[in-house]
């Protein structure tokens, strides 16, 4: 599965204001900070979320990007097909196979499995899993 740039940047953007789980907006200079992400590309994602009904905004001194949707409410699926357009997978291994190849309906199959993860994996979902993990790590408290 090729994931591009924008849509990676979206993804992580997504998950920052889900984890962050508060109503209040975030400014982009914060996420693009938290998140590694090139501030005038990120401007360009949140609109495009924004205009997807995935996210709103406030404008003034204490605006900013904020969850238009509950973080179980979004998926993965959704954030990428929004900024990437359709779901595409990656071109497939024995493309040029004839009709009686095995290949083809297998490859189908596994687009089809790749997509039902992508989506039912919502935000919520992510921030919980990423809470444990950081949870579970052991510190190196060594002076």
């Amino acid at each position: 599965m090729d994931v591009s740039v924008k849509g990676e940047y979206a993804l992580r953007a997504v998950f920052e204001l889900s984890r962050r789980g508060q109503p209040e907006p975030v400014k982009i200079a914060k996420i693009a900070e938290s998140q590694q992400i090139p501030p005038k590309f990120l401007e360009l994602i949140l609109a495009q979320l924004k205009q997807g009904g995935f996210l709103g905004s406030r404008r003034g001194v204490e605006g900013g990007y904020f969850l238009a949707r509950r973080p179980d409410e979004i998926t993965v699926g959704d954030i990428l097909r929004q900024v990437d357009g359709s779901f595409q997978p990656s071109k497939r291994p024995f493309a040029n196979e004839s009709e009686d190849s095995p290949f083809p309906e297998m490859w189908a199959r596994v687009e089809r499995a790749l997509s039902s993860v992508i989506d039912r994996t919502t935000f919520a979902e992510l921030v919980e899993r990423w809470r444990q993990k950081r949870s579970q790590a052991v510190r190196n408290w060594q002076i």
